[in-house]
């Protein structure tokens, strides 16, 4: 199946429109084929993660992503289910500019699943291959796309990333380009963490918070095309004890009362409150965490 074509064009690298920050990669393709608006292909922050996300993995993408569309900063990932749709939807609901960079040819869905995200990405932004129109992807195209994200980019930001993953193979070709990686810290007892907590200890800059993805982007990219002061407001409940432990490491009710010290009756009241608001979701196995049950 493939999309119907808002626009089409066919970046050569000798082209004046062809992105610059591409053509510093070790192996800058030749042509990029682009489905969408050329001009959308700005330096941008790239955000990838896992395909298997945990609830954690996805708030933190939505939160961050969500933060850099409204500051101003266009947000490159690969379309792919988990961490990158996450992000390419977190940055469209707050009016800001994305791009996907696709394995097979930019016209073709995959996954098809994600058939309204590929067109509203192609309406607003852009989605670009190196592959020519309707080819289909490979498995092996996909790693190979991963040096375009990061060509793409003027930092890379890892959200979530097991040991070993092909994610973490947009980090190598970051920093074969020069680029600034950053990383998203996790338990260390979360296999879907080890990645980034890996990257990290290698010299990766550790993001937290807005804050520090601001700071960091200041010095990559500079001032956003908007400077806008805004703080996620799903950022203030995480002074809530049992929200900040459930976020870090979903648990069932008697075992948050046990970790916490706190009487499992309050426990069991306040899951109903932050459930009921939608902060938290009840997951099949009975315990409780942030976002939608993985």
């Amino acid at each position: 199946m493939t999309l119907p074509s808002p626009a089409r064009c066919v970046l050569r690298i000798e082209d004046r429109h062809y992105p610059e920050l591409l053509k510093e990669i070790p192996d800058p393709p030749q042509r990029l084929y682009v489905l969408g608006d050329p001009d959308a292909l700005l330096p941008a922050l790239a955000v990838v993660g896992a395909r298997r996300a945990t609830p954690y993995g996805l708030t933190a993408t939505r939160m961050l992503s969500a933060w850099a569309a409204r500051a101003g900063y266009p947000v490159v990932s690969g379309g792919a289910i988990g961490c990158d749709q996450a992000a390419h939807r977190a940055v469209l609901e707050h009016d800001g500019i994305t791009v996907a960079v696709m394995a097979g040819g930019p016209d073709v869905l995959h996954p098809r699943a994600a058939a309204d995200l590929f067109m509203r990405i192609a309406e607003e932004g852009a989605i670009v291959s190196e592959y020519p129109w309707g080819t289909t992807p490979a498995p092996w195209m996909f790693r190979k796309r991963n040096r375009i994200i990061a060509g793409l980019s003027a930092a890379v930001l890892v959200v979530e990333a097991g040991l070993p993953s092909g994610t973490l193979s947009t980090a190598d070709h970051a920093l074969a380009a020069g680029r600034d990686v950053l990383a998203v810290p996790g338990s260390i007892f979360s296999p879907t963490s080890r990645g980034c907590n890996r990257l990290i200890l290698q010299g990766a800059r550790p993001v937290t918070d807005s804050s520090d993805l601001r700071d960091a982007l200041l010095s990559t990219l500079g001032h956003p095309a908007s400077d806008h002061p805004w703080v996620p407001e799903d950022a203030a409940p995480l002074a809530d004890s049992l929200l900040a432990a459930l976020t870090a490491d979903p648990m069932r009710p008697d075992d948050a009362a046990a970790a916490l010290s706190l009487d499992i009756v309050a426990v069991v009241r306040r899951l109903g409150e932050l459930e009921a608001a939608g902060t938290i979701t009840r997951y099949p196995d009975g315990r409780y965490g942030p976002g939608s049950a993985p």
